[in-house]
């Protein structure tokens, strides 16, 4: 629990200040966008780098501010909880104007215009309205304005994290609509070339996208200046033609020639590497860092949960009952983004490590007891008679043969940690699963992608059940027969 609370106190930032301050004092204006949300926000499939028309247009205006640019990529669901706890000082991701925004939030100047549509399959022709949404199933980002158009007009709502994965379902058959932007659904036909899918309605409302910063920030005056700038000197409608083929002040989109796709066995060729330093860099450290951490927390919870002491017993007993009653994704969620909200911030890696350390503490404590109570009371009352003390008796008595009787549990924990270490993504951490799902993003090769990174979880897990063996093996030799 030391080490934790030391890594706590490491880890902390500072709390948040002015905004405008922050951004002048550190000659940075940071910047929270998906990463993964074609053709706004993406990695390039040929270079790697963040591009995107949402990308582009935030550079520029760092440019007019006079500042560096710095991208920190989310979720959208997480994005506006990753804004309140100061994790990045604007979003940058299609953040439509609503009157409930702008009540919540600082909102710029719009740098990108459109409209609602609806989107179904080229052969269905039972939605040609908004009122036709009703009974049918579509997909959407829980937290965007569409889909409350959507729960509005009776539809049932599939939450989904971006639009790409929208498409993917509706494609599939899982839903029957999804309604978005127009800006957006011309970029994916464009770029796409995909005749399975098309626009079936508009919903009738303009749509405008800006930049979203905390309320109170004090950036609006410079962000509303560098938009007027870039609208100005035609800066804009160049990158909206980039990316969108498309006038992004809301003049009907023109088509533009669609570029070549790479096939899926390039694709999967050019993310292996990628794919692979994230394991190395990211999963694994995470996994090896974490369960070491636990082990020692879930030692001590073992211990005071044998104890005599009923107060520590209790305490170890209320450990246990929490790590174990609450869902892994929430701790995060609790470490990451409330934290700060009581002023501890804390970085996406070691907040990680403390989640993922603490949920393996309380697991392995019940483990480990269960492990120290299979050892005959016959062994402790030996060792005392031959004059051992607790400490010693513990050490070089039981733990060696209790460690053999808890490696196979400990390792099905361990295993488990690998694959848990995906919900990382959920907080900022480039993992394997997160480098998949930017490469997935703008292909929409999903299948390819995602199972690339399932392979990648089987060579690691199957590693650590080769070391199982290996460890069973060696620790025979601590066992009374």
């Amino acid at each position: 629990m030391g080490v934790l609370v030391a890594l706590v106190a490491i880890a902390c930032g500072q709390g948040p200040e002015g905004g405008s301050d922050r951004v002048a004092s550190a000659g940075v204006l940071r910047v929270g966008t998906e990463g993964t949300y074609a053709p706004f926000s993406f990695h390039d499939g040929t270079t790697g780098a963040l591009s995107g028309y949402d990308i582009d247009v935030a550079r520029a205006v760092g440019d007019k501010l006079g500042v560096r640019t710095e991208f920190v990529e989310t979720p959208w669901d997480s994005i506006f909880a990753a804004l309140e706890s100061d994790r990045f000082d604007v979003v940058a991701n299609q953040v439509t104007i609503t009157p409930e925004r702008q009540a919540k939030y600082d909102l710029s100047k719009p740098y990108a215009v459109g409209e609602g549509v609806i989107v179904t399959r080229a052969n269905d022709d039972s939605i040609k309205s908004v009122k036709d949404l009703a009974g049918k199933t579509t997909a959407q980002s829980v937290t965007s304005n569409w889909a409350d158009v959507a729960r509005q007009a009776g539809a049932k709502v599939e939450a989904v994290e971006g639009f790409t994965q929208a498409i993917t379902l509706l494609n599939q058959g899982r839903v029957d609509a999804t309604v978005n932007d127009s800006i957006a659904v011309f970029a994916y036909l464009a770029t796409t070339n995909d005749t399975s899918v098309k626009i079936a309605a508009k919903t009738g409302q303009r749509s405008e996208q800006a930049f979203a910063a905390r309320k109170g920030s004090g950036l609006l005056p410079g962000l509303n200046r560098a938009i007027d700038e870039l609208g100005a000197d035609g800066t804009l409608a160049k990158i909206s033609q980039k990316y969108l083929k498309a006038d992004a002040s809301g003049a009907t989109p023109q088509k533009g020639a669609a570029a070549p796709a790479p096939s899926t066995i390039k694709l999967i060729l050019d993310n292996l590497w990628p794919m692979a330093k994230a394991t190395i860099t990211a999963t694994i450290p995470l996994t090896a860092i974490s369960f070491v951490i636990g082990l020692v927390i879930a030692l001590g919870v073992a211990l005071a949960r044998m104890s005599s002491n009923r107060p520590l017993s209790a305490v170890a007993r209320v450990y246990i009952s929490i790590i174990r009653g609450t869902p892994l994704l929430v701790q995060l969620f609790l470490i990451f983004y409330a934290l700060p909200e009581l002023g501890l911030k804390i970085d996406p890696f070691p907040a990680a490590i403390i989640a993922f350390s603490l949920n393996v503490g309380g697991y392995a404590a019940e483990i480990i007891r269960s492990a120290i109570s299979s050892i005959p009371k016959g062994q402790w009352e030996a060792a005392q008679t031959i004059g051992m003390k607790y400490p010693t008796t513990l050490r070089r008595i039981i733990l060696p043969q209790a460690s053999r009787v808890a490696v196979p549990p400990l390792s099905n924990t361990l295993i488990s940690l690998v694959k848990d270490t995906s919900l990382a993504s959920t907080i900022l951490v480039t993992e394997l699963l997160r480098t998949a799902q930017v490469a997935a993003a703008p292909t929409f090769e999903f299948f390819a992608m995602y199972g690339t990174a399932a392979a990648y979880y089987w060579v690691v897990c199957l590693a650590l059940s080769f070391g199982q063996g290996r460890v069973e093996h060696r620790l025979e030799r601590y066992v009374a027969r």
